[in-house]
């Protein structure tokens, strides 16, 4: 056979070949086509480019679960933790807050009040939630904090820094006790700290304690020894030596609370205050008569109204958020007279107002600008008297601080002051009192009311002879909690 002949037989070997290959495929196909639904040519490319995208679901994240208490918010914003390692100074300080856990407890419930504000301010800043840990070391979150520095506030400013960070300082208004006011110092100069430490919050926190003189001179003196200047090497005073350590063994309680023994309330994690604008002198008082508001409480969001009338300080108030809305709309009715307190010409004795008192003590708060000479003479007494009755030995007084005094008929007077009630009845009490309660230091009327689920007009009544400022170790009757 020539190669002519075998070369046109292999051809159309090869064709019958492909022909049944494409029948084969052909059929195929058309088994497919009655379970695959026919799609039109134009519409082809929106199938592809709907194939390529990724589904909704594979690209989508479950959102994080909003913390209902504030305590469990500020552990999730803890940036301090990372690298400690055991460290025989934080973990001293962290024996002595297991030892002693009253301390964060009555800390965490005065600062009720104002932690969720602190956080959220923390927030927006990026900065350490432990951060809100600070008061409970500066203040045990008291605002009314005095320290032997002349130090105020929750956050401790001496004069001079808050003067600095804009916090005034007069008769009426103390900025070093505005809650939102200092919290704002407080955090633009731990920001600074922060930033002339190149970024270290351990130096930050050392430098907000000592100064940053103190910690910038220290970081010096290693430099020029060739030692670390980290915090934890630095020649430091005491106190400072144990702040950071302080403040980290204690973030590191709130972490795990019930590893060391100590019960923290839950705090709702939800906004206490509300900040409500006024353009007009006010009494707090009578803001707490017209907006229903405990009068205590209504001080201890406004304790830098040192003479509980909105002069000299900022046209606003902090009121319960519950509360906000009533006293907007009542002081858009109410005239100016209204709103501000009559002055009573007689000597004001705290707490004996709502009831009958037989004994012939009584209890006077120390006002700015009083002297042992100008209170002896309004209340009729002899200075030495006034002197003994409170154990003192010089003539300095603090504003808030409270005399004992005693009924006399000295300087020939003759008339013993007494105070005695309208109406001596209880209404709508129906516990009795059952139980002492030994004052800590940072508490207030209202605050062991809370405690204690009681009134205040009921706390009041059962401890006539006590002023609104009370004093560590002073015993309290209560009723029964359960």
């Amino acid at each position: 056979m020539s190669s002519s002949i075998r070369k046109a037989i292999n051809s159309d070997a090869l064709t019958r070949l492909a022909q049944a290959i494409a029948v084969a495929v052909s059929a195929t196909l058309a088994g497919c086509s009655s379970h695959v639904p026919q799609t039109d040519a134009a519409h082809t490319p929106n199938i592809a480019a709907r194939a390529k995208q990724k589904p909704v679901w594979l690209s989508e994240k479950p959102s994080p679960q909003i913390p209902q208490d504030v305590w469990e918010r500020m552990r999730q914003g803890f940036q301090l933790q990372d690298g400690l390692g055991v460290n025989p100074r934080i973990e001293q300080q962290r024996l002595w807050f297991a030892s002693n856990p009253s301390f964060l407890e009555n800390a965490g419930e005065r600062g009720s009040l104002y932690i969720h504000y602190i956080i959220e301010r923390l927030e927006e800043r990026n900065m350490p939630l432990e951060l809100a840990l600070l008061p409970v070391i500066e203040s045990a979150y008291n605002p009314m904090a005095y320290s032997r520095s002349d130090a105020v506030g929750l956050w401790q400013f001496i004069p001079s820094t808050g003067r600095y960070y804009n916090l005034r300082q007069t008769r009426f208004y103390d900025g070093r006790r505005d809650i939102t006011a200092s919290t704002t110092a407080a955090m633009d100069y731990l920001t600074r700290l922060h930033d002339m430490f190149n970024g270290d919050w351990l130096l930050a926190l050392a430098a907000y304690n000592a100064g940053e003189g103190t910690v910038s001179r220290a970081i010096e003196r290693n430099e020029r020894l060739g030692l670390p200047t980290d915090y934890w090497n630095l020649p430091l005073p005491a106190e400072t030596q144990a702040y950071v350590p302080k403040l980290l063994a204690l973030s590191q309680v709130v972490l795990a609370p019930e590893a060391y023994g100590v019960n923290l309330n839950p705090i709702a994690n939800e906004p206490y205050f509300k900040v409500v604008e006024i353009n007009q002198r006010m009494d707090l008082s009578k803001v707490a008569e017209v907006a229903n508001i405990d009068e205590d409480e209504l001080f201890q969001l406004n304790p830098a109204f040192k003479q509980r009338t909105t002069l000299d300080g900022p046209q606003h108030l902090l009121v319960p958020t519950s509360k906000a809305q009533l006293l907007t709309t009542s002081l858009q009715t109410m005239r100016p007279e209204e709103l501000i307190s009559k002055k009573s010409r007689k000597p004001v004795f705290e707490g004996a107002d709502d009831i009958q008192v037989a004994s012939a003590k009584r209890n006077y708060r120390v006002k700015r600008g009083d002297n042992l000479g100008s209170i002896a003479k309004a209340n009729n007494v002899d200075t030495k008297d006034l002197q003994r009755w409170n154990k003192l030995s010089g003539k300095n007084l603090k504003p808030g601080q409270t005399l004992v005094l005693q009924d006399t008929s000295k300087r020939g007077s003759g008339r013993i002051n007494t105070v005695v009630a309208a109406n001596a009845k209880t209404k709508g009490e129906t516990r009795k009192p059952q139980s002492q309660y030994k004052v800590q230091q940072g508490d207030s009327l209202y605050m062991v009311a809370k405690r204690f689920n009681v009134e205040m007009q009921h706390l009041k009544r059962w401890n006539p002879r006590v002023g609104q400022a009370l004093k560590p170790g002073q015993m309290l009757t209560v009723a029964n909690p359960h």
